[in-house]
């Protein structure tokens, strides 16, 4: 349990959680029109309909700022400098792909990308689980739609040659 004060933790949350959806939001500007050029892409059966994205990150990125908070509120951040700092880049990782594949529409980079992506994720977690076993399990599920999106993202990229180079 932390010994740090609550309005620190609190502040801390807010912290993680503002530095996390900022990633996001920077994915998210490269996918303005996502939906559109989405429906236009040969998908597998197996694809997930393009409304199931936005709550699937939404909760996902919530879990990964929760997960980065519990992280940091064991010692701080010196403390913990190096899961913090991984998470950080991970966080540009995930920002990148969604410009390589919706903003750029180069879908090799994106799943060389998405792949990078899971490996760290993978290392996140066994960093992560030696200062909090909950931050660690909370991006289980994460790992888990990056691998699933590792593998959507290599059909999409094979079945459209021509417009994902």
């Amino acid at each position: 349990m932390s010994r740090m004060p609550a309005k620190n933790q609190l502040l801390g949350l807010v912290g993680w959680f503002l530095l996390t959806f900022f990633a996001a939001a920077l994915g998210g500007i490269a996918s303005g029109d996502a939906g559109s050029f989405y429906n236009e892409l040969v998908r597998p059966s197996w694809t997930p309909p393009g409304w199931l994205f936005a709550p699937v990150w939404s909760f996902l990125y919530a879990a990964m700022g929760v997960s980065a908070w519990l992280v940091w509120r064991v010692r701080g951040f010196r403390h913990s400098a190096f899961p913090l700092v991984l998470y950080i880049l991970h966080l540009a990782v995930n920002a990148l792909w969604t410009w390589l594949f919706f903003g750029w529409r180069l879908g090799g980079l994106a799943l060389a990308d998405a792949l990078l992506l899971w490996v760290l994720v993978m290392i996140l977690i066994l960093s992560f689980r030696r200062k909090s076993t909950t931050a660690a399990l909370l991006l289980v599920p994460y790992a888990a739609w990056v691998g699933y999106a590792c593998a959507l993202n290599f059909f999409l990229w094979k079945l459209n040659p021509t417009i994902l180079s």
